[in-house]
């Protein structure tokens, strides 16, 4: 008799069958994984943005906040460049979608701001929306729309 050589077409299909296996336990927990990621870098961007806002407003005192994202990359006045990067200017990263708002005061100032990160895809880039204001607490909705200054804070 001759001495086979390789794998039966049994033992490839048990192997790819195992491989199957290990991949529907493990694609669930990766997309979760991901989304956890995304969310901790909208915070982390969030954070940054308020961090921004504080150091634009000490910049140019004549305007008070910035009233766009891209205010805070391409400044208002002529010390208030590149405060933010231009990925977060542009208004869109891991997987979220960030808008930042100015409400300009009596007194002619930008007194105020809102910045809010919105999931992309909801459920699948992430899962809560997130807002700050120049408070900078920052809040959070389960459902991923309708964050404002109610809503529950981030702990």
């Amino acid at each position: 008799m001759k001495k086979q050589k390789g794998f039966s077409l049994i033992e490839l299909l048990i192997v790819v069958a195992i491989i199957l296996i290990i991949a529907a336990i493990a694609i669930p927990n990766l997309i979760k994984s991901k989304m956890a990621a995304n969310e901790a870098s909208a915070v982390g961007s969030v954070r940054t943005v308020n961090t921004g806002e504080v150091n634009y407003a000490a910049t140019c005192p004549g305007i008070g906040y910035s009233t766009t994202l891209a205010q805070l990359n391409n400044g208002g006045c002529a010390a208030a460049t590149g405060i933010i990067d231009a990925v977060l200017s542009a208004g869109a990263k891991s997987g979220y979608t960030f808008v930042e708002a100015g409400v300009q005061g009596a007194d002619n100032l930008n007194d105020t701001y809102t910045v809010t990160a919105t999931p992309a895809v909801l459920g699948t880039t992430g899962q809560r929306m997130f807002c700050s204001d120049q408070t900078g607490v920052i809040r959070y909705t389960l459902t991923g729309a309708g964050c404002t200054g109610g809503s529950a804070p981030l702990q």
